[in-house]
């Protein structure tokens, strides 16, 4: 047996879904990340937020509020770097097994599944959470970097490089929060590669369902709600 032969346990349904779910993992990012002004995600709204926060901080001393939010920041990225590595370590030791899930096959599938059916799409899911394991690393270098860049912004309002290097910290702590985020949503779709392991309708059901969820999430949540709202002119309901 040659090794595209292989590929013969896999049906043209089955491209079709990892095609579909792909295609809805990529566009989620770009529609989050490129949405238009008028219709923000809460992604790029946190990001105006973000360059508002560098403002303040330029005349705040001592910055100790600034040093604990970028610290908690880098926690987060350093706490799920740490999470998908042990998922990658535990996702190749279930390659070395394929044979137990013979079972679940039999439960699931109305046929015999090959050990490389199965290790191809174990490897899927590994891949993706490979993926969100580097863009938390990344997130967690640039939240470092952004450390670096606040030290270096003077305190002094009249300062003429105060603000400048105000921003280009702001927006480097941006290019890190979207790499976290981008992480995040890698997660996301590592779950509904999962359910590969059932069969391609269930991963084109799943991957949908993760896009559902993360557009509500950033387009339709009350969090952005109360993100754009007036507060003065239109309190949001439960907050007056």
């Amino acid at each position: 047996m040659t090794f595209l032969d292989k590929f013969s346990g896999f049906s043209l349904v089955d491209v079709a879904a990892v095609v579909a779910f792909l295609c809805l993992w990529v566009s989620t990012n770009y529609i989050i990340e490129n949405a238009p002004k008028h219709r923000q995600s809460m992604t790029q709204i946190m990001a105006t937020f973000r360059r508002d926060w560098m403002r303040v901080m330029v005349t705040r001393d001592p910055r100790i509020v600034d040093t604990a939010v970028l610290g908690f920041l880098r926690q987060g990225s350093t706490f799920f770097a740490s999470t998908t590595l042990l998922v990658i370590g535990g996702g190749l030791a279930m390659l070395g097994n394929t044979e137990q899930l013979s079972g679940v096959a039999e439960d699931f599938a109305l046929q015999n599944t090959s050990p490389f059916v199965w290790e191809v799409k174990i490897l899927m899911v590994i891949a993706i959470i490979s993926n969100a394991f580097l863009k938390f690393v990344w997130a967690h270098r640039l939240f470092g970097y952004c450390a670096v860049l606040m030290a270096s912004v003077p305190n002094k309002e009249d300062d003429p490089n105060a603000y400048p290097m105000a921003a280009k910290t702001a927006e480097i702590c941006t290019t890190a929060s979207r790499s976290f985020n981008r992480g995040l949503r890698s997660l996301y779709f590592a779950l509904a590669g999962l359910a590969w392991l059932i069969d391609p309708i269930a991963l084109l059901a799943a991957a949908t369902l993760s896009f559902l969820v993360l557009y509500r999430r950033e387009f339709k949540s009350r969090s952005r709600d109360i993100l754009l709202a007036d507060m003065a002119k239109k309190p949001i309901e439960g907050l007056t």
